[in-house]
Formats: structure tokens, sequence, C-alpha cells
């Protein structure tokens, strides 16, 4: 027999961080227009990091099938070669880890999940779909790595291919995240049809930018508080690109690099006036233009202009730190690598859940213990019948305190409703399928065990991340039967594995000693089926009649 004796750990994942050695990483953003890639040293002791390699390529996946909205096999194609060559330099420099992400073109596309697995399978890149606020908060977290706030409030604009995103923040929480429809691939491909644009055609796309914007520039506008003032940041190429121009005019050279470049609304609404009078020939000739930004220039240029002007911005300073820094400071939170002022952002994962569980007026009190349960099986059978680490252990907390969000649309099939809620509830610091993983481990904590006939189970479309949902939802099944009664009637459940007999003896420690937990016992045994299905092991639960000393997973 295997006796597992449990000890405390604290109830949300708590990373061994390596502060021994650097580390090589490279991170790669997948955008509608670029795929870019930055390689950088990541020191834990100073802590910080050091870009040594960047690459971009001009890919544009956002030029989809006019006609079905899906990405071209030629873009495709493209962005395959692309991510093939940054692997390529990757590996030259020794990187021990690539983390990608896709945004907006892919986001939005009807073959952008199968666009990735593709990704996976031709090279082995696995490449994480990410919201579009979850973008935000991301970019938020690259221009604090690279800009110092001073706890004042800064409003930061990055306009992509496909989305711009706006955000309000102090260096704490972010106070508003958005990201809207309107990109410079996107308007250049959908509105602009004339060369060079025609009087008509301008004006159409100015105030369809600016009905765009205004709900996003609204709701940035109230996180302010009375007489407060913002410093306005910008990043992106196309927001680099039109500081270059603007050095070029004012001083005949721009500085390297533009970090802290400042350029005025005036200036601005001058250099596209400017670009609305050339045709795409004379675009691409101006000194600091390259070929491909002189086609979708002008509309990337009028979106931070509309921008700028509802938002009452007389000007604006560049920073050159943006998504992909953001993806670099993010994996340094998650490994517990940041103890200095970012450090409040290593919890946004805990507090989107906490907030959402609200939101949806779920009981706390119980779905915490549903969830020191669930986290207490969990690390009690691990490397016992499942091999997950702390990244899925995150995934099970969060599931196991969201899993009763249904009930807020109904009590009937409110399994179904999680799901549903969880899947739509924009959760911060997780990727789509982490997401769609936590969704699926709520759906499952009652009712049928994952079958692949199940849509939301399908939907997942990563194999290890379906493998988790079969693993882990038969604990948060037994976690929710622990506290069937809501009362907190079980304190502590304590693991014997037999594998020569292929049985789990589930051994129950009551709060009250005169407490039979005849329902918890009742449920348990219910609920084995998923268990005992997977992992071929039978369960025996029983409650013990003498206090262990043991203790629970908090």
């Amino acid at each position: 027999m295997i006796n597992l004796v449990y000890e405390s750990r604290d109830a949300l994942p708590n990373s061994s961080p390596d502060l021994e050695r650097d580390r090589i990483l490279a991170a790669i953003d997948v955008g509608t227009n670029s795929i870019h890639m930055v390689v950088v040293q990541v020191q834990p002791k100073l802590p910080s990091f050091t870009i040594i390699a960047r690459e971009k390529t001009t890919v544009r996946l956002g030029d989809r099938n006019k006609a079905t909205g899906e990405l071209t096999p030629e873009a495709m194609e493209r962005a395959i070669n692309a991510l093939k060559r940054c692997q390529e330099i990757a590996k030259s420099l020794n990187v021990e880890e690539i983390v990608a992400v896709a945004t907006s073109a892919v986001r939005e596309s009807p073959n952008g999940r199968a666009f990735l697995q593709q990704v996976e399978e031709d090279l082995g890149l696995i490449i994480n779909l990410i919201s579009g606020q979850e973008e935000a908060r991301r970019i938020y977290l690259g221009v604090l790595s690279g800009m110092e706030f001073q706890n004042q409030p800064h409003a930061i604009i990055d306009i992509g291919g496909g989305s711009t995103e706006l955000i309000l923040g102090d260096s704490n929480e972010p106070r508003s995240l958005s990201s809207t429809k309107v990109g410079a691939v996107r308007l250049t491909s959908e509105l602009i049809t004339t060369d060079p644009i025609s009087n008509s055609e301008f004006q159409y796309l100015q105030a369809y930018v600016r009905g765009m914007l205004e709900r996003p520039v609204e709701e940035l506008q109230a996180q302010l508080k009375p007489g407060e003032t913002f410093r306005m940041v910008g990043t992106s190429g196309t927001i680099e690109t039109l500081a270059v121009l603007h050095a070029r005019d004012k001083f005949g050279t721009a500085p390297t690099p533009l970090n802290g470049y400042q350029m005025s609304l005036r200036d601005l609404r001058e250099i596209v006036n400017r670009l609305r009078k050339l045709n795409y020939t004379e675009r691409s000739l101006l000194p600091g233009m390259s070929e491909r930004r002189s086609e979708i220039i002008l509309a990337g240029a009028l979106i931070l202009q509309e921008a700028m002007g509802l938002l009452g911005a007389e000007s604006i300073t560049i920073c050159e730190r943006s998504l992909r820094e953001g993806v670099v400071v993010d994996w340094m939170l998650t490994h517990g690598l940041i103890e200095d002022r970012l450090r409040f952002q290593s919890s946004i994962r805990q507090r989107s859940v906490i907030k959402t569980a609200q939101k949806y007026q779920v009981n706390l009190e119980h779905a915490e213990r549903v969830a020191r349960f669930a986290l207490s099986l969990f690390d009690q059978l691990q490397g016992v019948l499942h091999g997950w680490s702390e990244e899925e252990r995150e995934l099970l907390w969060a599931a196991a305190i969201l899993h009763n969000s249904g009930h807020f649309v109904s009590h009937s099939s409110h399994h179904k409703h999680s799901y549903y809620l969880i899947r739509n509830g924009e959760l911060l610091g997780y990727t789509e399928v982490e997401v769609e993983t936590i969704a699926n481990l709520a759906r499952y904590h009652r009712k049928n065990c994952p079958k692949k006939k199940h849509e939301n189970y399908r939907n997942i479309t990563s194999k290890k991340h379906r493998k988790v949902v079969e693993q882990l939802n038969p604990l948060l099944r037994f976690a929710v039967a622990l506290d069937r009664r809501q009362i907190g009637a079980v304190q502590q459940v304590r693991c014997d594995y037999q594998p020569e007999a292929q049985q789990l003896h589930l051994h129950l420690q009551a709060t009250d000693p005169a407490d039979d937990c005849a329902l918890e016992l009742w449920s348990l045994d219910y609920k084995k089926g998923c268990f005992e299905e997977e992992f071929h092991v039978k369960l025996i639960s029983s409650l013990e009649n003498q206090p262990v000393s043991v203790q629970s997973g908090q």
C-alpha cells in the first residue's frame, strides 16, 4: 500500500523560481500584418531582460478571403515559412523556450484554429490564441517594462493590422482594457479603393474610425478621476513609422532608439493631410517608409489622429515595447521571476477569476472549499495517477472556483451555463485554450463525462488540454461531492492508493465527529464513474473514526 501523507501547500499555484541562471527566451507575435519575434536574455537576479535579437516578416495574414473571411492558403504558407525562420534563429541563439501568441486575424478567421493546429503539426510550435482584452493586458505589461509610470495615469494606444487596443493604467491594475476592430490592414483592405484616396472615401473612413473608437474612448475616460490628466503613449510599427516621418521632417534625422520620442497632434494632422494627397508609389519613396508599410500607413495614421482627438490628447510619446515584450514579462511573472514594481501583476489570473465569480454571484465559501479539496486530491495523486504540473493545477483551481457560476442563469443544466459564462467571460491572464479548458472542467463537474460528440469538448484544439480535462474533471467531481451539503461537513480527505488491487481509498474526516457524512459518501460513490473509466482504478470511500495528522490542500 502507498500511504500518501499530504503536506500543506498554498491553495494557489506558487512556482519555484530558478533565480540562479540567466534564461534565453523567444516571444513571437503572430499579428494581422506581421510576425514579430524578440529574443531576450532574462536575468532573474535583477530581475530584467535584455533584447538580443529581433525578427520581423510582413506576411499579411489579414488579407483574408473576402467571401468567407478565412485565412488564405497563400497567407498561411507565408506565415508558416516566417515561423520556421523564427525557429531557426531561435535555435541558433540557444533559446530554451519559445512563447508564441496569435491575435486579431487568427482570432476572427473561421479557419484560424485549424491554422494553429497545422503550425503545431508542421513545426511542433504551439501558438496560444489570446482574446482582445488579454492582448491589451500584455501590451500594458510590455509598456510598463520599458517606461516609468510613476503611478500617474497613462493612456496607451497600439494600432495593429486588424485591431486597435486602448489601455488606461497607472502601473498598478489596468483601469481600462479594450480591443476594437479597426486596424491599418483591415481598413485599407475594406474601405480604401482609390489611390490617392478620394475626398469622399477619406471622409467616410474618418467618420467610420471615429464612430468605432467613440465607445472605447468613453470607457477609458470614465476611469479617470475628476481633474486627473493622463500622458498618451503609442506603440506599434504604424506609430513608430509616423514618428520617424515626423523626426525627419523636423530634425532631418530620426533618433535611435525612438523610445520617449514625442509628437504633437497638430503635427500628426499635417502628416495625415500630406499622406492623403500621395499615391502608394509616392508614399513608398518617403524616407523611413517601407514599401509594405506605405500601403497601410494612411489608415493607421488616421486611427491615431482620431483617437488622440477624441481623447483630447495634444501629444503622444513613443514606446518601442509592446505585445511581444509583454509576453516576456507575462512569462517572467508566471515563472515567479519578478518581485519588483510589476509584482502586483502576477496575481492577475486569481483576481480575474474571483472577480468573475463575484459577477455571477457564486457562493465563494463553498467554491473555495471545493477548490481546496480539488487541489488536495491533485497534490496527493500527482506522480501516482497523473503527471500534471503547477500550470494544470491552476486551471483546476479556476474551474473549481467557477464551477457553479451557471446558477446565475438557471439551476437546470447549470454546468452547461457555467461553460458558456466562463468561455465568454474575458478571464485575464489566460490564453484561449486555457479558458476553454477551465470552461470544460467546470462543464464536466457533473452529469456526462467528456465525449467527442460534445461541441464544447471538440472546441479544445490542443490534445494536451483535452487530456487535462479527461484526467482532472473526476477530481473536481469528487471535490464537489466532498462539500455536497455546502456546509463544510468534511474537514479533510486522505488518499490511500493500492496499486496491486488497483484501488484508491478516500478517507474522509468529518468536521463534526457526530456527523456520518452519509450524503457526501453517497455523492462520491455516485460520481466515481468518470474516475474509474479514466484511470481504471476502483474508488472506495469511507469515514475515518479518528482525526489524522495530515492537513487539507490550503
